[in-house]
């Protein structure tokens, strides 16, 4: 046999070459971890978003490892993993059959996301980004997310997104409650005649009845498949804003009416809320409450080095839902104060999923339901990395805190609806 000649081994490569081209190629698994081995923990939600932004799936593998995602390798995942310090394992093929079956025989479950949600912030026009975790932690972790306020939630802005947040706001139309230690100051001042202008412009006499209008709209918003979360005093004033509607409860100084006479409790329409029942307004303008719903006094007797809830452990494979919010790496997380730090549990109506409790209290943190086609989470207080979070303190850099618990609770609500949209089309 004889040899070939120069351009015979350069066709027989080319004709190689050609061949290796058009077998098909096997993309790795990637596994990121979400563990303590995890560099990253809230810029790996990021990940995750970002790769369900090029039309790529992401599994999530619920209590296996902290709540680790899998992916299939693309040049544009991986890179955006280096570049975000997100921890990543190859695995190979014998390695993803071992966790799946590691999964199918425990308390786990795998979750495919598929679609990435669409994200507003609910906020004023001149809110400080650094004053809400959840901007905090969206920005961080590098998630897109727009703002929207009054009129555009009443003029049906909703329906251009999945995933809502409230931003700390006061649905009562009381500015807070500010007054007694604030309303000298020209910002507070300030807030008040713009909130008064944009009541004026949409067409309400007094501020309680915009926000009443608002709450009205974000909660139908809810019953047709929007995803709502809040924190802070967002949650347990949406409640009294829908329980108030056409009630006057709140001082005059707010609004330059006197309060209803009776209105703490005997005219307040329970039956429109969406998570609380039976609760007192307070409405001496004096007193920085809004309902006896809150347990911050309970909390402040605690110190900070003594505070913490847990989280409580849920059937992955029959209750998926509250499973993929209350993913972490641990069980027992520090509290944190706000001007709503929690919840009583007396309040709470009986369909309402407790997520997360004080242990040996009274005190919810963190809570779930359903309504409609949609669904609300509520989580108390106001930054998981800043105890008490007074008016004017510095923003909260998320570089000293990417393992932080809390935080990624905020961040568990964002992915919840790339699961959900899927269960819904099925």
């Amino acid at each position: 046999m004889s040899a070939l000649s120069p351009r015979g081994v350069i066709i027989v490569l080319l004709i190689a070459g050609l061949f290796i081209a058009v077998l098909p190629v096997h993309a790795g698994t990637v596994l990121v971890p979400m563990d303590d081995s995890q560099t990253n923990h809230l810029k790996a939600y990021g990940l995750a978003f970002k790769i369900l932004q090029k039309g790529r799936s992401v599994s999530w593998l619920l209590n296996y490892r902290g709540g680790s995602f899998l992916y299939q390798s693309s040049p544009y995942a991986d890179l955006q993993a280096r570049l975000m310090g997100v921890s990543t394992e190859s695995l190979s093929p014998g390695a993803v059959a071992s966790i799946r079956r590691t999964v199918a025989e425990e308390n786990m479950d795998e979750v495919l996301l598929e679609v990435p949600p669409r994200i507003a912030i609910y906020a004023p026009p001149n809110f400080q980004p650094w004053d809400d975790a959840v901007t905090l932690a969206l920005t961080y972790a590098e998630i897109e997310f727009d703002t929207i306020f009054d009129t555009e939630v009443l003029a049906g802005g909703l329906a251009d997104y999945d995933w809502v947040h409230l931003h700390h706001e006061d649905f009562t139309g009381q500015y807070g409650k500010f007054y007694a230690n604030f309303g000298h100051m020209q910002w507070y001042k300030d807030q008040q005649a713009f909130f008064e202008r944009t009541a004026a412009a949409l067409g309400y006499g007094t501020v309680r009845e915009l926000k009443g209008a608002v709450a009205l709209t974000l909660k139908d918003y809810i019953a047709n498949g929007g995803f709502l979360f809040a924190m802070c005093s967002a949650t347990d004033t949406f409640d009294i804003a829908l329980a108030g509607l056409g009630v006057d409860f709140v001082a005059a100084v707010f609004d330059g009416t006197p309060v209803e006479a009776g209105c703490c409790r005997t005219y307040m329409h329970y039956e429109n809320c969406l998570a609380f029942q039976g609760f007192q307004v307070i409405t001496d303008p004096a007193i920085y409450e809004f309902s006896d719903i809150d347990t911050s006094n309970y909390a402040a007797i605690r110190s900070a080095e003594a505070d913490y809830f847990t989280l409580f452990e849920f059937s992955a494979k029959h209750d998926p839902v509250p499973t993929m919010l209350t993913q972490c790496h641990r069980s027992v997380i520090n509290g944190f104060m706000g001007q709503t730090t929690g919840f009583q549990r007396k309040v709470l109506k009986n369909h309402v999923v407790v997520l997360a409790e004080v242990e040996g209290s009274d005190e919810v943190k963190y809570i779930h339901g359903n309504l409609g086609r949609g669904t609300f989470t509520f989580y108390g207080g106001h930054d998981p990395e800043d105890y008490t979070h007074q008016v004017g303190d510095p923003p909260t850099d998320l570089d000293l805190y990417p393992h932080s618990s809390g935080y990624r609770l905020i961040l568990n609500n964002v992915l919840f609806p790339a699961a959900k949209k899927k269960e819904q089309k099925t």
